[in-house]
């Protein structure tokens, strides 16, 4: 190889260091209340945008499933304007930017017992399956999941996931350049032989974890600025992991904490949330 060619590889690997440097630096955020630092590579506005597009398809092929009146999807309504007005309220009191200001919120309810879930998408749009209702027993209990889903939105997880899959993969295939392959092949290999993706498990996987640890933590503190029991909490993780008993895969395979990590880390904070954070008015 010529004294010419390593220079001018020495000078590109340089030059894309600096260019992918300063692009993720410039392209940082800070999540609400807990300050940790994040990559955020797309806007939110058209994450929020797909998303809405994405609801609406979803109640279009739900419709039939969508309960639209009663008591149930009510409750789902109240708790989630309560926690809507609650975190308007705690941001504008703090003379901080509302990290919910241009939510356009919506609440949709779907006959599923068979699912027992519930999720926020980016931009405020929630559904709630009737099969989590039997978990979460009452509204302190549904206040959790929602504070929960709800604090996804809030700390612009998807925005962060996003950005992290597309930092993971330009960096993957700079560095393959210049290792004439060997990641991608090593990723091959082990993929071939054991049916796991290495990068899920050692950087994707660990990465939801975070974000998961992060919502219950969220979620607890605005399920407590809106003035619901958050000791309840532990109770609906309690009933959750009786739920999935014998259904939930090893941690390091998951993208959520274990039933019993969250129940672990949701005792750790409850009293100091209920301390700092009560009830706010709105």
């Amino acid at each position: 190889m010529s004294k010419s060619h390593i220079i001018n590889r020495r000078k590109f690997l340089e030059l894309i260091g600096c260019s992918c440097s300063g692009f993720f630096l410039t392209s940082c955020a800070t999540v609400p209340i807990t300050e940790r630092k994040q990559l955020t590579l797309y806007p939110e506005s058209v994450i929020n945008r797909q998303a809405a597009k994405a609801y609406e398809n979803f109640k279009k092929k739900s419709k039939s499933k969508l309960i639209t009146s009663g008591s149930d999807l009510n409750s789902i309504i109240k708790i989630g304007e309560k926690i809507e007005n609650s975190v308007t309220s705690f941001f504008n009191q703090k003379n901080e930017t509302d990290p919910t200001e241009n939510f356009q919120w919506e609440y949709i309810l779907v006959d599923n017992k068979k699912i027992k879930n519930a999720w926020c998408m980016p931009g405020g749009k929630i559904a709630v399956f009737s099969g989590i209702l039997d978990v979460a027993k009452n509204e302190d209990g549904l206040a959790a999941i929602m504070g929960h889903e709800i604090a996804h939105a809030v700390a612009k997880h998807s925005v962060e996931r996003m950005s992290q899959a597309m930092a993971v993969n330009v960096g993957t295939q700079v560095a393959d350049i210049f290792l004439g392959g060997t990641i991608n092949r090593t990723r091959n290999t082990v993929g071939r032989a054991t049916g796991m993706d290495i990068f899920q498990l050692g950087i994707m996987n660990p990465f939801g974890r975070k974000q998961e640890t992060e919502a219950d933590y969220l979620g607890l503190i605005f399920s407590s600025l809106s003035g619901f029991n958050i000791k309840e909490s532990v109770k609906l993780w309690e009933r959750m992991k009786e739920a999935n008993k014998g259904k939930e895969p090893p941690q390091f395979l998951s993208t959520h904490p274990s039933s019993s990590k969250r129940i672990e880390n949701l005792e750790g904070w409850i009293n100091k949330i209920i301390i700092e954070y009560p009830p706010i008015k709105t």
